[in-house]
């Protein structure tokens, strides 16, 4: 499901491309990989660690989960084209704040907020005026579960 994902980021253009993964897994050449090896600390943890290894010239980072590998690059290209004066912008599907989430350089700090298995969404929820919502069909399948594979 890497190289799922890997493949919407680079259709979208983004650069540098990093993945955050356990220890062991291995990434393709062009991704930078950042490794988690304590994931049981849930997914703010997985951002935090991504965050803190962007470039510190990069203006914005684009955060997709690994276990959305049917999200349309165009999706993120309009996460892209939404960037304007408020730090975050986010998909939405009938009102709901969902990813992918784009987040400006100056609304990185925000990580540091997470804890355990939550994304971004309570905060974005928190504080609505810090975000650009961007209005999405449906939201990608989720791939949990090897069952969910079979079902693409």
């Amino acid at each position: 499901m890497l190289e799922a994902v890997v493949a919407i980021a680079r259709a979208a253009r983004l650069h540098p491309i990093l993945a955050v993964v356990p220890g062991w897994l291995a990434v393709p050449a062009d991704v930078v990989a950042v490794r988690n090896d304590d994931p049981e600390r849930g997914m703010s943890r997985s951002i935090q660690l991504g965050i803190a290894a962007m470039p510190t010239e990069i203006g914005a980072a684009v955060i997709l989960l690994g276990d959305q590998p049917t999200l349309p690059a165009a999706s993120v290209r309009a996460l892209l084209a939404a960037r304007g004066a408020r730090p975050v912008v986010s998909a939405s599907v009938d009102g709901l704040v969902l990813p992918p989430v784009l987040l400006e350089h100056s609304a990185f700090g925000m990580v540091d907020r997470l804890d355990g298995d939550i994304g971004l969404r309570e905060l974005i929820r928190d504080d609505p005026g810090l975000v650009t919502t961007v209005a999405m069909e449906e939201m990608p399948r989720d791939v949990d579960m090897p069952t969910d594979l079979k079902g693409l």
